[in-house]
């Protein structure tokens, strides 16, 4: 083991805007390898191509950075362990895939997507888990190879004991026990050559010599088949310590459908970074009444990884705004104040860009904030009264809302041009022409019917204001269309 302290890693997915909870689990690892004397570490994890973008790894980076977090190695600043960026080491899992196929923890399996889909159904059928049934365990050396000289596709499954259970101690949990007949054989290696995550991981953190994972909960059930892994390459296991999640206050999991959970969304409505990491910071420490402003500094020096914590995080969006007004009053000075609501407002080039989408409409300077004051606003203050004058009905409307939503969020690129070709296809699905689509996004994002233009406004509020003020205004337009219903 490194002598230098512990080592800790984040490792997330570029497949969407960061998350709220990608923050929280980054905070810990980073205050534990801060109190401890180690290094904390960024890791890129996109071995799921078809959802990764260069676009969201930088956008993982700039919310990262945003928080005021640093990392010693990264994709970004290098480091003796790189590469840091899974897609960049695809080429380092074979041998190992192999070495496990050679000792005999590991098989080919040639199940075909089809069977796997029947064998899931027949198990869900029969009130069982679904999981792999083992049929290509018994296939013989001769058979893997003919059929892999027929070019059959396959992936790499490894094998799971058949007696006893997984017993390990979790940093947070303490003793856990899972029985190894309720761990699936996972695949290792998919059949395009990618690991699946949990080969990445292992083998990453092993050669990134990490020797604490910190993470959330939801990872709790790996652990048998990680810890498995470390068994087969005959390596020593690093700490599990596992986090529990953010939750809302009615216990739910803290999900984009209900609440805002992007960090580009906080940042936008001028939440500064500080009181956010405050607001998360106190999930992690035992603090008395009327200590809750804490610097990064006071968290570390407050934060004891062996007397977490066991309250459970609870997302309470008031106590963050609570937090966030303090901070602004009290820790910053009117020199700072200034320059930071300038930051804000240039973020994402709004302010600008505003500018010169209004230019052409406007005849007195003083129109500016009427005409263009959404963009940096909270709130557009939507009421039914704002819907009132549309042309479609109340129950058009929601449905425009809804499907314009839904389609947006499969947008991989965030951009005019890419707005406004799936807002074009929108259209042309609903069987509405486009100017009958846009009025009610125009009143959903900026509050009046007359504004600047819809897609630039769309690109510069980002995705996660858009599909915040999307669900407000869809929510006042069911409103009005229950109120229709029970009027008739």
């Amino acid at each position: 083991m490194n002598t230098h302290g512990p080592r800790v890693r984040i490792a997330p997915s570029p497949t969407g805007e960061p998350h709220v909870g990608t923050v929280y689990i980054a905070l810990f690892n980073y205050l534990f390898a801060k109190k401890m004397g180690g290094e904390f570490i960024l890791r890129i994890e996109d071995t799921d191509a078809t959802r990764s973008t260069p676009e969201f790894e930088q956008k993982v980076l700039d919310a990262l950075k945003w928080t005021g977090l640093t990392w010693a190695e990264g994709p970004d600043v290098g480091g003796p362990y790189g590469p840091y960026r899974q897609s960049d080491r695809k080429e380092m899992y074979q041998p190992y895939a192999q070495e496990l196929l050679d000792k005999g923890h590991a098989f080919r399996c040639f199940c075909t997507p089809e069977r796997l889909e029947q064998m899931r159904e027949a198990q869900r059928a029969a009130g069982k888990p679904p999981k792999y049934d083992g049929l290509c365990l018994h296939l013989t050396a001769e058979e893997v190879t003919s059929k892999m000289a027929a070019g059959e596709s396959s992936v790499i499954r490894m094998k799971i004991p058949t007696e006893g259970s997984c017993d390990f101690h979790d940093g947070v949990y303490g003793d856990v026990s899972i029985p190894w007949d309720s761990v699936d054989m996972q695949v290792l290696i998919k059949g395009d050559g990618m690991p699946t995550y949990h080969m990445a991981n292992v083998i990453d953190d092993h050669l990134m010599k990490i020797t604490h994972v910190a993470r959330g909960e939801e990872w709790l059930a790996s652990v048998p088949k990680h810890i498995l892994l470390y068994r087969y390459f005959e390596w020593e296991q690093p700490v599990f310590m596992h986090l529990s999640l953010i939750r809302n206050a009615d216990k739910s999991k803290l999900s984009k459908r209900k609440n805002p959970t992007s960090i580009s969304y906080y940042s936008a409505l001028g939440y500064l970074p500080e009181a956010l990491m405050n607001f998360l910071g106190l999930f992690f420490i035992q603090i008395a009444e009327g200590e809750e402003l804490l610097t990064m500094d006071e968290l570390c020096e407050k934060f004891d990884p062996d007397n977490l914590s066991k309250a459970g995080a609870i997302f309470d969006i008031q106590k963050l705004d609570w937090l966030n007004g303090r901070w602004i009053r009290e820790k910053l000075s009117p020199e700072d104040f200034v320059a930071r609501t300038l930051e804000w407002a240039s973020e994402n080039n709004r302010l600008t860009e505003g500018l010169k989408l209004s230019q052409s409409r406007i005849s007195k300077l003083g129109e500016l904030p009427q005409l263009a004051g959404f963009l940096l606003s909270n709130d557009v203050g939507l009421t039914p009264a704002s819907f009132a004058g549309l042309k479609t009905s109340p129950a058009e409307t929601l449905e425009i809302l809804n499907t314009v939503q839904a389609d947006l969020e499969k947008l991989m690129e965030w951009n005019v041009e890419t707005i406004d070709a799936e807002l074009r296809a929108v259209s042309d699905k609903l069987g509405k022409k486009l100017r009958v689509v846009t009025p009610p996004l125009f009143v959903a994002m900026s509050g009046s019917s007359r504004s600047l233009p819809l897609f630039d406004s769309m690109a510069l509020l980002g995705r996660s204001v858009v599909r915040q003020r999307l669900k407000i205004a869809a929510t006042v337009v069911a409103s009005m269309v229950g109120a229709q219903e029970s009027g008739k």
